[in-house]
């Protein structure tokens, strides 16, 4: 299932299908595809062609290195670089502290850090949980006392994406206890670099260490990196976290790892026929696109209102919820797919280089650990349970 699109979207779809196929480095589509790990450079060598091209931030204002295009063209964009196998666009910088900087940072700001983000130059991670300030972020504990033209950040955040690759970090930090505790937080843009900075690795169920605990001791930062008014940083969270969970949604990467369960399972047999015969996974498969058609119109919805330059409301906490549940059931699907040659586990069998013989298709070594990686997906960006609470005072007034 598919839109149909009129006959200028459908010439763009063509056009960004051309650049993925001519463009995208083989060897990464490869990793991509089989599921191995992506190194930094990785990314940052797909995200600096991407920016050659122009199509880096499509939701920016044109300005600032945006592309005008309409909602529907943001959309398939993202989608065709799913299906073409192509890295995600790390959402740190372009999705989450570049509109926050857009909306709220003043021209200093903008000048210096927007083309960095454009470049990859800074790779950003965020700075949001704290250990015991997961969803109730506003009970968050960094602490930054001005002394001078700088703030002394001593602290410590967790659940930290990719933070090893972190060259700046937006932060949460508390710069007043008096109040209401959401009234004495402001927004900081930290140097990792910084003397005082440490991170470290937290590994995962799957054998990844993509998150992190970051730790701040005495960490000294120019008060020029505060975004917006001191003690406001929460109206300036609650900003980020829509574009966020708008990202979340991930429609693009879900069609695509739905195809591959439709690919798998007509390659694996039961009983001597494939899987995909089998009406009762056949249904399962129905009812996930049929949940993804509805999450893509809301989507669009919400991508339409942005572009007239209201930013997400409430239904971004619908997306997140949504998608994230659909990401899990499609994982299990995967799962369900491969049957007994997802069970072995072998982590090294991720590493590019790996030569050893394979414990089943080539494509199996990755479906158990995708499973395992995506059962955070519905905690990170706000529980899924936060987001129903949120859901039921905003659109349903409880």
């Amino acid at each position: 299932m598919e839109l149909k699109l009129n006959p200028a979207d459908a010439a763009f779809r063509d056009e960004v299908r051309a650049f993925m196929r001519d463009k995208l480095p083989a060897e990464i589509r490869h990793k991509v595809e089989i599921g191995l790990k992506l190194v930094k450079d990785d990314y940052v060598t797909w995200q600096r062609i991407v920016n050659a091209q122009g199509w880096m931030v499509p939701g920016w204002p044109v300005e600032f290195g945006g592309t005008g295009w309409s909602p529907i063209q943001r959309h398939i964009f993202n989608e065709e670089m799913a299906l073409a196998g192509a890295p995600r666009i790390m959402p740190f910088g372009v999705a989450m502290v570049g509109p926050v900087i857009i909306a709220f940072g003043n021209d200093a700001q903008k000048q210096h850090y927007l083309p960095r983000i454009l470049t990859t130059e800074d790779w950003w991670c965020q700075g949001y949980s704290e250990p015991g300030s997961g969803s109730d972020l506003a009970s968050l504990k960094t602490r930054a006392v001005r002394d001078g033209e700088h703030y002394v950040v001593n602290g410590a955040k967790t659940w930290t994406s990719f933070a090893q690759y972190a060259d700046m970090m937006f932060c949460l930090v508390r710069t007043s206890t008096e109040g209401k505790k959401q009234a004495g937080i402001s927004f900081l843009l930290i140097d990792m670099h910084s003397p005082g900075v440490e991170v470290r690795p937290i590994t995962t169920l799957d054998g990844g260490q993509e998150i992190n605990d970051v730790f701040f001791d005495d960490v000294r930062v120019p008060v020029t990196n505060l975004v917006g008014e001191e003690n406001k940083g929460w109206t300036y969270a609650k900003y980020l976290l829509g574009h966020e969970r708008t990202w979340t949604a991930d429609v693009g990467q879900s069609r695509n790892q739905l195809s591959r369960v439709r690919k798998i399972a007509a390659e694996e047999l039961v009983d001597g026929r494939p899987l995909l015969d089998d009406p009762a996974f056949q249904l399962k498969i129905a009812e996930v696109e049929i949940d993804l058609l509805a999450l893509e119109a809301v989507l669009l919805q919400v991508l339409a209102a942005e572009a007239a330059g209201n930013p997400p409301g409430p239904e971004a906490s619908l997306l997140k919820l949504r998608g994230t549940e659909i990401q899990q059931t499609i994982t299990e699907l995967l799962f369900e797919a491969v049957g007994n040659y997802t069970h072995p586990f072998v982590g090294d069998a991720l590493e590019a280089g790996w030569n050893e013989e394979p414990i089943g298709p080539d494509y199996a070594a990755a479906i158990a650990p995708r499973y395992f990686n995506w059962r955070k997906s519905s905690i990170y960006g706000g529980s899924n349970e936060i987001q129903k609470n949120i859901i039921a005072k905003a659109v349903l007034g409880l």
